[in-house]
């Protein structure tokens, strides 16, 4: 009987330990509703993305532009910075007549989109520590990675 104490308490602390890695940079959510009566909401761990960065081949980061590399220093400023207004909106674009209307802003630490319009709303949640360790992830492909990545797909040599 001591014993299966002892093994169901290793077992709940290991799940309880397991489930605060994964929830320790919070929760993302994605939600989308349509007037065609499609709705599909998401809600993740934020810890999932940042492991999946270092999952995905080295070959499929050729698909990053190579224009859009310059901007990941500025990304990373902006991630950090944004912890420093918790509260905040950035940006509210509204049209009347077409009944349009986009929000980013932040809420606590993490960063919220939401666009309306007169057939479609999405909700967008995402934990500024997610956006800081996908930053870092694409930060850590140096741009020769990409062209020994173009080369190895060449085929091999004659």
């Amino acid at each position: 009987m001591i014993l299966a104490a002892k093994v169901a308490l290793a077992f709940s602390g290991t799940i309880a330990a397991a489930g605060a890695y994964t929830l320790h940079d919070g929760i993302a959510q994605v939600h989308v509703d349509d007037d065609h009566g499609t709705h599909v909401h998401i809600w993740a761990p934020a810890a999932i993305v940042p492991i999946a960065m270092h999952v995905i081949p080295r070959r499929e980061f050729h698909k990053f532009p190579r224009e859009a590399r310059q901007f990941i220093p500025t990304l990373r400023v902006l991630a950090k910075e944004l912890e420093n207004y918790p509260n905040s909106e950035f940006v509210e674009v509204g049209d009347r007549d077409s009944e349009t209307h986009v929000r980013v802003r932040t809420v606590g630490s993490k960063v919220v989109v939401d666009v309306v319009d007169h057939n479609d709303k999405v909700h967008v949640v995402c934990p500024l520590a997610m956006v800081r360790d996908v930053v870092d992830a694409l930060n850590d492909l140096r741009p020769d990675d990409q062209d020994d990545v173009m080369d190895d797909t060449s085929g091999p040599a004659a």
